[in-house]
């Protein structure tokens, strides 16, 4: 089978909106070169796009146009090794995707363990920060949340209630599992996630497990986030100020 064959048989199996590199259309290395002047034709034609050097998407056609994937989707090579999800977008870019800002962030953080991604997507800058625990597909939305905790201060055009009530949401969405989780986590995390999370969970009358996240606080420390007490009830509890 022919080169161009290979790759519109394999483009057919791609999803629109969907990236994709090299490595996923199943051509040899010493067809990378025919590879590459084929994808160029499709370029040219419309029926693929570039969103980086070696990183190409089938764009999902609407009434409006060729639609350029999500952030997440274009990240998908960084954010995995393999099946295996590593890292994960966090920022100011999760919390606009959360509704806990408005502003639309021109770099986006990313969030991983071992792994340093330094990239440039379009005109989207790629930054590298370190996560707390190892990253995982079953872990990554929990961090999210305790990500959003962390920076609650520095969230740009934030709305307290709102705020609240976004995390509030989130947290009710949890089983009871993912909360038990979402606690030993915290722990990895500095004091005043642990206080705010405690205050967010016990004003949802979620009450187990919580005095492992007490018992790792000192009780002289005050934790400043400028939470007005009737928006969060349990703030003195937790000696949020």
């Amino acid at each position: 089978m022919k080169v161009t064959e290979k790759i519109n048989k394999k483009l057919g199996q791609i999803p629109d909106g969907s990236t994709f590199t090299y490595r996923q259309l199943n051509i040899d290395k010493e067809e990378y070169l025919a590879a590459a002047k084929a994808i160029e034709r499709l370029i040219k034609r419309g029926t693929v796009q570039r969103a980086s050097t070696g990183l190409f998407y089938k764009p999902k056609q609407t009434i409006f146009g060729a639609l350029r994937p999500n952030e997440e989707e274009l990240l998908k090579p960084y954010l995995f090794e393999g099946n295996n999800r590593v890292a994960y977008i966090t920022g100011n870019s999760l919390y606009n995707r959360l509704g806990l800002t408005t502003q639309i962030p021109n770099s986006i953080k990313v969030a991983s363990r071992d792994k340093r991604i330094i990239t440039t997507i379009g005109n989207l800058k790629i930054r590298p920060i370190k996560s707390y625990v190892d990253v995982t597909a079953d872990n990554y939305y929990l961090l999210e949340v305790l990500d959003a905790i962390k920076d609650f201060k520095k969230i740009p055009d934030r709305d307290q209630q709102r705020s609240i009530e976004v995390l509030t949401g989130l947290l009710k969405q949890f089983n009871e599992s993912d909360k038990k989780r979402l606690i030993r986590y915290a722990l990895k995390y500095p004091p005043r996630v642990r206080a705010l999370l405690g205050a967010l969970l016990s004003n949802m009358a979620t009450l187990q497990d919580l005095d492992v996240l007490e018992k790792g606080l000192n009780p002289f420390t005050a934790y400043a986030y400028g939470i007005k007490k009737e928006l969060l009830p349990t703030i003195d509890a937790w000696n949020i100020k």
